[in-house]
């Protein structure tokens, strides 16, 4: 079972920036495919970003092409998302998820494990 455990979000104006960090524990997630989804007020949850077991290959949604910057440290099973030049649409909750595969993938479905969100909300 892998457990997983977001941290990083917070209060911040448009314009700045936040590293949101994922932490997983259990087992090695090291070759698994990971990714950042987000789920704004009244609406789904979405794709934000997603990264292969290396790091060598990447995803992201077109609102945050850009902007954010998913990476890893297999070495100490964690997750990064660099959030750079917030608007107040990313305010949301940000969850990050690991799957079996070693692939990078944008559905949720194909995802095995999910951690319970952090908060991130930009002001105007």
């Amino acid at each position: 079972q892998v457990h997983l455990e977001e941290s990083g979000g917070g209060l911040v104006q448009a314009g700045e920036s936040l590293r949101l960090s994922c932490v997983a524990s259990g087992r090695s997630v090291s070759m698994y495919g990971m990714g950042w989804f987000r789920q704004a007020p009244g609406k789904e949850r979405d794709f934000v970003a997603a990264i292969n077991w290396s790091g060598q290959e990447a995803e992201y949604a077109n609102s945050v092409k850009g902007r954010f910057t998913i990476s890893r440290d297999n070495a100490k099973n964690t997750m990064f998302l660099q959030m750079n030049t917030l608007k107040p649409d990313d305010t949301a909750v940000y969850y990050c998820a690991a799957r079996r595969g070693s692939g990078y993938e944008i559905l949720q479905q194909r995802f095995d494990w999910w951690g319970q969100g952090t908060q991130v909300t930009v002001s105007s």
